[in-house]
């Protein structure tokens, strides 16, 4: 899906005014292995996945344990939403795990664009609602779903994060050990 086709989907943004904002994106490549952000920076950029998958990490400051808290995959934003909106400190790495093209726009661009769409501070909440809905479904099925159901879902959204990305990221981000990944997955292949 291209960059406009997505704004105008995902903002419910009219078409005459998805240009008005595509314009302050950037193409952006990053390598398998750079990051995209580093955690206790500032200022997160926005940016659209065309290609490639990235992951969110943070370590757990009581056993040092390395999070993925999610990957990020095409067709899909992402950012640090509390530094994009409240100019927070980003509170994660974000690592390319394959070569990837992203759709990017800087902080200092994306507060612009208020100037530009009268309406975009309702469209900006809805989006902001967006995010906030999908991270209370996550939060729900990793409190009420069992490992198995967890991946299930995962594979049943996204089948392809499976072979594209190390799994051991994919069973952090399911929260369960890389071993329960590999049982579960070894019971659904045969």
């Amino acid at each position: 899906m291209q960059l406009q086709e997505y704004i105008h989907t995902y903002f419910e943004i009219a078409s005459q005014e998805v240009n008005k904002i595509a314009v302050l994106f950037q193409d952006q490549s990053i390598k398998k292995g750079a990051f995209w952000i580093k955690k206790d920076t500032y200022n997160s950029p926005l940016s659209f996945v065309k290609t490639g998958y990235l992951r969110f990490s943070a370590y757990d400051q009581n056993s040092q344990k390395e999070i993925t808290q999610w990957i990020a995959t095409p067709g899909g934003f992402l950012g640090d939403l509390s530094s994009l909106v409240f100019d927070t400190p980003i509170r994660w790495n974000i690592e390319a795990l394959s070569d990837c093209q992203l759709h990017t726009i800087s902080n200092s661009n994306y507060q612009k664009i208020g100037q530009l769409i009268p309406q975009w501070e309702a469209l900006e909440k809805r989006f902001i609602a967006k995010c906030f809905i999908s991270l209370e479904n996550r939060i729900f099925q990793l409190l009420s779903l069992s490992a198995e159901e967890r991946y299930d879902h995962l594979f049943e959204q996204d089948p392809d994060l499976f072979n594209a990305v190390p799994l051991q990221y994919i069973a952090s981000m399911l929260h369960m050990s890389p071993e329960t990944l590999s049982r579960i997955r070894k019971r659904k292949t045969s």
